[in-house]
C-alpha cells in the first residue's frame, strides 16, 4: 500500500488555495451539520446491539454474559464491514465525480465477489461458536447460552449484514446520509418488535434475541436497496456518464483503502477478547463478564455520536485539503473535538451519575453483578472522553491522504499499551482491595487517553507542517508576480 504524505499538498488538479479555499468553505455545510444525520443513524445502530443486552437481562446474568462474549466476534464482523464499505464508498464517489459509469459497475462487481467470500467465512465462525463454546473455560450455563447466541447471531448475520455494504455505500456516494439514518431506524424498530414477541410470547430465550437481530437487519437492507436503486436509476436516466474509463486494478484500489480501515477496527476486537479472557479466570467470572458486557455496550452507545462525527470528518477534511484550506481543516477539527468533549462532560457524565445505578439494577440480576456494573458505569463518561481525539484524528489523517497514521496508532493503543496497562490496573485494584474489573477498566481508559494524546499531537504537527508549506508556496509566488514588468501606460 502506498501512502501520500500530507506535506505534499493537495493532489494534482485540485483547486488552488488562493482562489477556491474560501469558496469551498462557504459552499459546504459545517462539520456538525454534516454529521447530524449520521449521528442519528449510528445511535440507532448502537441501540440495535444494546437492545439484545436489555432483553437478555430479563433472562438472567448468564444470558447477559453470553451476549457480552459475542462482542469480539461482532467487532470482527464490523471490521470487515467498515473496511469494505470504506473502500467501496471512496471508489464510487470518485467514479461518480468523474462520470465513469462503467467503473461504477466494475467496482460494484468486485465488491459482490468479496461479499460472497465473506459470507462462508462468518458462517463457519458461527458454527464454531456452537462446537467450541464448551472449551472456553466458562461456567456450563454461560457456555451453553453463548453457543446458541453466538452461532445464530454471527452465522445468521453473515447472510444479512454484509450485503448491506452495497446499498449503504451507494447512498453515501450520492450524499444521501438520511437514507442511512432511516435504514438504521427500520432495523432497530423491527428488532425491538421481534425481540418482544420472541422473548415474552414465544419464550425462545437467547435464540429469539439473536434471531430477531438477524431478521431486523433484513428490514434495513430492504430499505437501503430501494433507496440505492432509486438513486442509481436517476443517475443513469440523466445520461451523464461520459467517461468509459475502467480501473486497471479495481481489486487493488479497493483493498488499499479497505485493509487499513479493517485492521484498525479489527484491533478493537482484541480489547474485548483480552478482557473476557482475564475475567473468565476470576472466581466469580459470570458476574464480572456480565458487568463488563453491560459497561461495554453502554460505552459503545455513548461514543456513537463521536464515531458518527468521525464519518463526517473524512469528506470534510478531504474537500478542504483539496482546496488548500488548511485553516478550514484545523477549524473544523477543533469544532468537532470541542463538541465531543462537551458532549461527554455535559451529557454522558450527568447521565451516568444520575442513572448508572438504575441501569445496573435494570440490566443485572445478582447483587454482585449490580454492584460491579454500577461502579463500571461511573467510569463510562471518562472512557467516552478518552475516545474523542483518537476517533476524530484518524479520519482527519485519511482526509489528508494519509491512511497509515490510523493503523499505527491503533497498533500503539491495542497492542503496545492495552495489555500492560490493563494488567497494571488489575494488580493495583486487587492490592487496594477493589474489584479486579474496576482496575482493568481504568487501565483500558488510561491506554485510550494516552493514545489520544499522542494522536492529537501528531495531528497538530501535521497541520502545522501543511500551513508552513502553504505559506512558503505563497511567498514564492508573490515575488515572482511583483517582478513582472508593469504594463505600459
Amino acid at each position: 500500500m502506498t501512502d501520500r504524505t500530507a506535506a505534499s499538498g493537495p493532489p494534482q488538479g485540485s483547486p488552488t488555495p488562493d482562489r477556491n479555499a474560501s469558496q469551498a468553505a462557504a459552499g459546504s455545510a459545517s462539520i456538525l451539520m454534516m454529521a447530524a444525520p449520521i449521528v442519528v443513524s449510528f445511535v440507532m445502530r448502537s441501540a440495535f446491539t444494546l437492545v439484545d443486552t436489555i432483553y437478555a437481562a430479563t433472562l438472567g446474568d448468564a444470558a447477559v454474559a453470553a451476549v457480552g462474549l459475542s462482542i469480539p466476534l461482532e467487532f470482527l464482523m464490523i471490521a470487515c464491514w467498515v473496511g469494505l464499505s470504506t473502500g467501496l464508498t471512496s471508489q464510487l464517489s470518485q467514479a461518480m465525480g468523474a462520470r465513469q459509469g462503467a467503473r461504477i459497475e466494475q467496482v460494484l462487481g468486485v465488491t459482490r465477489r468479496l461479499v460472497w467470500g465473506l459470507v462462508p467465512v462468518f458462517t463457519a465462525i458461527g458454527i464454531g461458536c456452537w462446537f467450541f463454546a464448551g472449551r472456553l473455560g466458562l461456567e456450563p450455563e454461560v457456555a451453553r447460552l453463548f453457543a446458541i447466541y453466538g452461532s445464530v447471531l454471527i452465522g445468521g448475520s453473515a447472510f444479512t449484514s454484509f450485503w448491506s455494504i452495497l446499498p449503504d455505500s451507494i447512498v453515501k456516494a450520492h450524499h444521501d446520509t438520511r437514507a442511512t439514518m432511516w435504514a438504521g431506524i427500520w432495523s432497530n424498530v423491527i428488532n425491538v418488535v421481534l425481540n418482544t414477541i420472541f422473548t415474552f410470547i414465544f419464550h425462545w430465550g437467547v435464540f429469539g434475541i439473536a434471531f430477531s437481530t438477524v431478521v431486523g437487519r433484513i428490514g434495513g437492507l430492504v430499505y437501503a436497496l430501494r433507496k440505492a436503486a432509486a438513486h442509481e436509476a436517476e443517475r443513469k436516466g440523466r445520461h451523464i456518464d461520459t467517461d468509459p474509463t475502467l480501473d486497471p486494478a479495481p481489486l487493488q484500489s479497493l483493498m488499499s483503502l479497505a485493509v487499513p480501515a479493517a485492521l484498525t477496527y479489527g484491533l478493537m476486537a482484541v480489547e474485548a477478547s483480552v478482557v473476557n479472557r482475564l475475567l473468565a479466570a476470576l472466581p466469580d467470572s459470570t458476574s464480572s463478564i456480565a458487568a463488563y458486557g453491560i459497561y461495554y455496550r453502554v460505552v459503545q452507545f455513548a461514543v456513537m455520536p463521536i464515531i458518527a462525527t468521525s464519518v463526517a470528518v473524512l469528506p470534510f477534511v478531504a474537500r478542504r485539503f483539496g482546496a488548500g484550506d488548511v485553516e478550514g481543516v484545523r477549524r473544523g477539527l477543533r469544532e468537532a473535538i470541542l463538541a465531543g468533549v462537551g458532549y461527554c462532560l455535559f451529557l454522558v457524565l450527568p447521565a451516568m451519575l444520575l442513572c448508572g445505578g438504575a441501569i445496573a439494577r435494570w440490566l443485572a440480576e445478582a447483587e454482585n453483578t449490580v454492584h460491579l456494573t454500577r461502579l463500571a458505569l461511573w467510569l463510562a463518561p471518562f472512557a467516552a472522553l478518552s475516545h474523542v481525539p483518537f476517533q476524530l484524528c484518524r479520519p482527519a489523517f485519511e482526509g489528508l491522504q494519509r491512511g497509515r497514521p490510523g493503523l499505527v496508532m491503533a497498533v500503539f493503543r491495542y497492542v503496545v499499551l492495552m495489555v500492560p496497562l490493563a494488567l497494571l490496573g488489575k494488580a493495583v485494584a486487587e492490592r487496594a482491595g477493589l474489584p479486579s474489573l474496576l482496575g482493568l477498566i481504568v487501565g483500558l481508559i488510561a491506554a485510550s487517553a494516552l493514545a489520544s494524546a499522542v494522536f492529537l499531537v501528531w495531528m497538530r504537527r501535521a497541520l502545522r507542517a501543511l500551513s508552513s508549506t502553504a505559506a512558503a508556496a505563497a511567498a514564492a509566488v508573490t515575488p515572482s508576480s511583483a517582478a513582472d514588468p508593469a504594463p505600459a501606460p
